[in-house]
């Protein structure tokens, strides 16, 4: 249990690291953040197959693949359907709240309400991996979630500081984005912990959820910018190194 607080704390705490490095680093450009990104969701794609997926085929026994399935798709409209409720990251960022320095608080909450409800699945999934009781896939699923929140941390930080709020309240709101993925975690740990029956299905919907993170968030931001080919080659670089990391550790 003290492992999964304590990665726990780490996925969360990472938004706020990224935070940091947003504000020291407010001048970077986006190519940079792109390949960052992209190499985030390199290992977030690794990961959702690797420790989330894969595994759900294996302890889902006779109905494995059927099981496996429709727990991605779950997954994936699940936050479909949060999408469309409040929209992320990328939607957002070349919204009004980026560019007036007047804009209201409602949109500044918008802003961080969106990014605190994206982080509670990403949080799930991270804790699911837990209650798998495969503590080295668990591991990996967790810094991939991590090392995503890093550029999302540092993305935010601008729109934020842009809509006229103060650098104090804009780490405090990313704080609370973070909170939230720590809140996830232990959901998902003591969800499949508890009912030990759902982690075939726990495991293949927290996969569903990375998809769609990396498929419809984390790619069309990477590609935005005029960056497409390093982009890509992050993408791959990250991948492999979760593959490196899965294989080497067993």
């Amino acid at each position: 249990m003290e492992m999964v607080l304590l990665t726990a704390l780490g996925v969360g705490g990472a938004t706020v690291i990224g935070s940091l490095i947003g504000f020291l680093c407010k001048g970077l450009s986006h190519r940079f953040s792109d390949i960052v990104l992209s190499f985030a969701a390199g290992v977030m794609l690794s990961a959702a197959v690797l420790g989330l997926i894969l595994p759900s085929l294996e302890y889902g026994g006779t109905y494995g693949l059927l099981i496996t399935l429709v727990g991605i798709f779950a997954g994936a409209f699940c936050l479909n359907l949060i999408d469309k409720l409040v929209p992320h990251l990328h939607k957002l960022v070349g919204a009004d709240i980026e560019a007036h320095n007047n804009a209201n608080l409602s949109k500044v909450l918008l802003f961080v309400t969106a990014i605190a409800i994206h982080n509670l699945p990403e949080g799930i999934a991270a804790g699911v991996g837990f209650g798998s009781g495969n503590v080295s896939q668990a591991l990996l699923i967790a810094g991939g979630i991590a090392l995503q929140n890093i550029p999302e941390g540092m993305v935010i930080i601008g729109p934020m500081l842009a809509a006229g709020v103060s650098p104090k309240k804009t780490f405090v709101c990313a704080m609370i984005t973070g909170l939230v993925e720590v809140a996830g975690t232990l959901i998902g740990y003591f969800a499949v912990t508890l009912a030990s029956a759902i982690l075939p299905f726990a495991l293949a919907f927290a996969g569903g959820t990375m998809l769609y993170v990396v498929s419809d968030e984390m790619i069309p931001e990477t590609h935005a910018h005029g960056s497409e080919r390093g982009a890509t080659y992050a993408l791959l670089a990250g991948f492999c190194l979760m593959l490196v990391s899965d294989v080497l550790l067993g």
